[in-house]
């Protein structure tokens, strides 16, 4: 069973540029080339996707979050991560890392990590 956590800084103050990491564990064979994705959840708002990894290592970022946003990876340790740079105040969320078959599919959720922006 794949299973995802979260891992981040929690309380950023503006303007940083944290680094959320994911790290996977229980791959199979077949999980292995799933799509990496990054979504997030302001409160009281939906759902909003940031960003895909493929297995090559191609991304695809959100086209309004594209010049803030990149997806590098540690394949040594099965991690990937999110850096979204400038933050301020809406960035406010909970953070979540998914694998899914392929583009535009979320089939194994990490728990969440909360990013608070606030000076």
């Amino acid at each position: 069973q794949v299973q995802l956590q979260e891992s981040g800084p929690g309380l950023v103050k503006p303007s940083q540029t944290p680094s959320l990491t994911c790290t996977v564990s229980g791959d199979s064979a077949t999980t292995r080339y799933y799509v990496s994705t990054w979504i997030r959840q302001p409160p009281g708002k939906g759902l909003e996707w940031l960003g895909d990894m493929a297995y090559d290592g191609s991304t695809y970022y959100s086209p309004s979050l594209t010049s803030r946003t990149s997806i590098p990876r540690d394949t040594s340790k099965n991690q990937f991560s999110l850096r979204l740079s400038s933050l301020a105040p809406e960035d406010t969320a909970v953070y979540y890392c998914v694998r899914g078959a392929g583009w535009g599919t979320q089939e194994y959720w990490g728990q969440g990590t909360q990013v608070t922006v606030s000076s």
